[in-house]
């Protein structure tokens, strides 16, 4: 037996009124749009923070800068889910605010290597040094290719300046002093590096594109494992 004969409220009220359903149905839909748009344009609500994580320094975004385009998210992630055998391994798991400042960010689709989220400070400098340049000797059985052309290539200040105005229109704090002192950082950082290396008995002038790596991988999660340490401590 057919229902029309006997119709529910709902045909009755809504269905048979066509120019009322439709009305209906646009405000529904505006209304979901809103609640869905408007927060991203309210700057309170995002990015999430954490306090202690601040920008990457002119060396480090370098670095990054080769990272990205040497393409290591292709085997690293990072990113520490929040389950046992992860933070077992690799350490505390990632919160969003660790990520604030970077863009885009380097979570990764797949692990062929090891996450790098918190391996920043886990190895010497000198051990980074001889990881690149033949993987192999510090991790017997890698797949990794070795990365020859990092101890011959150099970074530079105007490239740094670049990325560094780039990410202030993102949104980094990064001031128009802080731009112009890249260089000084940067001379600043790297031989600090040098020096490190040096007592390890590798030989680096300070300008090769390793150098810049090296400050980058280990910067990887140490503002964000002490921000999360720090939050623990006062609970």
């Amino acid at each position: 037996m057919s229902n029309d004969a006997n119709p529910s409220w709902h045909r009755k009220a809504l269905e048979h009124r066509s120019a009322l359903f439709a009305v209906l149905v646009t405000v529904g839909i505006s209304i979901g749009g809103l609640v869905e748009i408007v927060p991203m344009y309210n700057i309170e609500t995002g990015p999430e923070t954490l306090e202690g994580v601040e920008p990457y320094t002119p060396l480090e975004l370098v670095g990054r800068d080769i990272y990205v385009s040497e393409g290591c998210y292709n085997c690293h992630s990072q990113w520490v889910r929040p389950f046992r055998s992860e933070t077992l391994r690799y350490g505390p798991w990632s919160r969003a605010g660790e990520y604030a400042y970077d863009h885009p960010f380097q979570l990764g689709s797949r692990r062929i290597g090891p996450d790098l989220m918190r391996v920043g400070k886990k190895y010497p400098d000198a051990w980074h040094w001889e990881h690149m340049r033949d993987p192999r000797s510090t991790s017997p059985g890698s797949i990794m290719p070795p990365y020859p052309w990092l101890y011959e290539k150099t970074w530079s200040v105007e490239d740094a300046q670049a990325s560094m105005r780039a990410m202030q229109t993102l949104g980094v704090p990064y001031s128009d002093a802080d731009i112009e002192g890249a260089g000084e950082s940067m001379q600043r950082q790297s031989q600090e590096i040098v020096a490190s290396l040096a007592k390890a008995g590798a030989k680096a002038q300070g300008d090769e594109q390793v150098v810049a790596l090296i400050a980058y991988l280990q910067r990887l999660g140490t503002d964000g494992r002490a921000a999360i340490e720090a939050q623990e401590a006062a609970q």
